[in-house]
């Protein structure tokens, strides 16, 4: 450890493309971290990270990596079936994790990746940043008090009308699990589940579709030309969770779906009250009539930004000692739906969630 850096946590960087960008960015911008090298299987993509930020060391090995530079933590923003060996790699080479989401392909990797966590005493961070959002807060809070009662339903949208990736593995089920239902829907489900409390779910079922990504198209989107020919994941995926308090989520996810508009939202129905994430809202009864709450003002800019909330809190959590919102347990219990989800869809039922 170089002299007068003792104060500074050493992070290093498994997968460089993507996301770690935005990784890279906002820990440049922290006083008490120090990127110290980054791994990726492609050599260029690697070295122009490094030169872009900085950082000293490029590999193209992460094992190799792990062994000489011996990081403190490591952020890890590979592809999701890079997930596991490179998390369970890092935590038993003495580093702290935080992963991209979703936690893994399936709970069973998951698991051992929990596991290496404990076995190492070390602290596996999940990165869920809608959770740090001021309108997730916002709603958290109201849920906290007791606003809304007890919370008996809960209803998840992460639909595009046609935004299929045409970059990266998105459209590859053996090396990402599946489509907009682990890529996008995790983000709005994992929300809704974090301001319900975390309840334990029990079981699940869906259904999954695919009528245009594995076909060639011309019509006009943001994202065209994706690769159709390799597209094995589902375009539309619907399903239903029940948790152990008697609570239910429904969830709508979808890269291709034929609807009038975007969404990206939850709502949740309580006994008490209500709630909705876009705009952020409150609904329950006072004075005998029916009322709507809203915030007159909520963060913006900078002070909203909830990627550098999620990055400055695992910082905090793993250096400083302070509490995480974003567990790795809460990632295990998300992937437990995602796979009940995929599984009734296959088995065409309800299953149950261990």
């Amino acid at each position: 450890m170089a002299k007068g850096k003792k104060d500074k946590l050493r992070v290093a960087f498994i997968g460089a493309g993507g996301i770690a960008g935005a990784h890279m960015r906002y820990y440049k911008e922290m006083e008490d971290v120090e990127m110290v090298a980054a791994s990726d299987v492609m050599a260029a993509s690697v070295q122009s990270r490094c030169e872009e930020y900085e950082i000293p060391e490029a590999y193209t090995d992460y094992k190799k990596m792990l062994k000489q530079v011996k990081p403190d933590a490591v952020s890890v923003c590979t592809p999701n079936g890079l997930h596991a060996p490179c998390t369970v790699a890092a935590l038993n080479a003495g580093a702290h994790v935080m992963v991209e989401k979703p936690l893994a392909m399936n709970a069973n990797e998951g698991q051992k990746m929990l596991d290496a966590a404990k076995k190492n005493r070390k602290k596996l961070v999940i990165g869920f940043q809608h959770r740090y959002e001021p309108r997730t807060q916002f709603i958290k809070k109201a849920v906290d008090n007791g606003d809304l009662g007890k919370i008996i339903y809960g209803r998840v949208q992460a639909l595009r009308r046609r935004g299929i990736p045409n970059w990266g593995v998105f459209g590859r089920k053996d090396l990402q699990g599946g489509g907009p239902l682990i890529d996008i829907g995790v983000h709005v489900l994992e929300t809704t589940h974090y301001v319900m409390g975390s309840p334990k779910p029990v079981a699940a079922s869906g259904s999954i579709y695919t009528y245009l990504g594995n076909k060639k198209s011309n019509v006009v989107s943001m994202w065209p030309n994706w690769d159709h020919k390799s597209y094995t994941v589902e375009d539309l995926a619907v399903g239903q969770i029940r948790f152990e308090n008697g609570a239910t989520i429904n969830i709508e996810a979808s890269f291709a779906a034929h609807i009038a508009k975007e969404e990206w939202n939850f709502t949740l129905m309580g006994e008490k009250g209500g709630a909705t994430w876009d705009p952020p809202g409150l609904f329950t009864d006072a004075n005998d009539h029916m009322v709507s709450v809203k915030p007159d003002w909520l963060p913006t800019g900078a002070a909203a930004d909830a990627f550098s909330r999620k990055m400055r809190n695992f910082v905090d959590h793993v250096h400083h000692g302070k509490e995480t919102m974003a567990p790795g347990e809460h990632g295990l219990m998300v992937q437990k739906m995602l796979d009940g989800i995929y599984e009734s869809a296959a088995k065409g039922r309800e299953v149950r969630i261990k």
